[in-house]
């Protein structure tokens, strides 16, 4: 078992950060890249780290916006940029290495934009527990040689978080996202409007106090994935009155509810 605290395994990664020259940090606004541009930014001075922020078609809209929020609260620069995922053949067939064909994009941009700013290096927010889960763009970071400094300094979720609470960091319990395209299942071809409908869907469960809600999307079937502590709420005929009403308003057919509630990597199941 690991028992290194976490404020040392911290002291480390900035040890490790001081001896980059400069660093772009693929920067989502979550918790895990938060804490990696701030250590960037104590290890290394704000005009040698800059945040790069992918704004596109497979992320909600919401979470671009407090991406940019989180980057001016650190008082660090940001670059936002289109990958254009969509444009890209083999991640519109979404098939089991649809992350892997995306953060190869993703990075290779991010290494553009790099070039352009004379930056030296790439990093992500990877972390220790991200290897439990079916990660196929694990194999694009090596690839492309983007580093994962978390992981190295052996960062864990909890830790991360406990950590970020600590040197108070105001998203330290924002729940964990990931991109539109991971709500449709392998198989289906992604397309705009059923991203649209996926962001739409989940916008409106957010509005009504959900958090970290996923709905996932197939041929119309719309199942809806809540924190298990939350799923009481849907008791409320009211509430599932306006639910329906709206979702069946953006196409969807069938509306039903994950009795198991939403759980990390659930998703990868079946390719486990």
């Amino acid at each position: 078992m690991d028992k290194i605290p976490a404020e040392d395994k911290f002291s480390a990664l900035l040890d490790a950060l001081k001896r980059l020259d400069s660093l772009v940090v693929a920067f989502s606004g979550g918790v895990d890249s938060t804490l990696l541009l701030a250590a960037g930014k104590a290890a290394l001075g704000k005009d040698r780290v800059l945040a790069a922020t992918a704004a596109s078609s497979i992320r909600s809209s919401g979470e671009t916006v407090y991406a940019a929020e989180m980057a001016g609260r650190l008082g660090m620069p940001q670059r936002v940029f289109d990958p254009r995922e969509m444009d890209l053949k083999a991640f519109r067939v979404n098939d089991r290495d649809r992350c892997y064909h995306c953060k190869r994009l993703l990075f290779k941009r991010i290494r553009e934009i790099a070039e352009e700013a004379g930056l030296a290096h790439v990093a992500h927010g990877a972390n220790r527990d991200d290897l439990s889960d079916f990660r196929p763009g694990f194999r694009a970071a090596e690839e492309e040689g983007i580093l994962s400094p978390l992981m190295t300094a052996g960062f864990g979720k909890a830790e991360i978080r406990a950590l970020a609470g600590r040197m108070g960091l105001p998203n330290w319990r924002r729940p964990a996202m990931a991109c539109l395209a991971t709500r449709i299942p392998y198989g289906e071809p992604l397309t705009e409007r059923g991203l649209r409908q996926v962001e739409q869907a989940e916008a409106y469960l957010d509005d009504r106090g959900f958090s970290g809600i996923r709905v996932r999307s197939s041929v119309g079937v719309a199942r809806i994935e809540a924190a298990p502590e939350d799923l009481h709420r849907f008791l409320d005929p009211g509430l599932r009155a306006g639910l329906v009403e709206h979702f069946r308003s953006l196409g969807f057919t069938h509306i039903s509810i994950d009795l198991e509630g939403y759980l990390p990597g659930k998703v990868n199941r079946p390719v486990d």
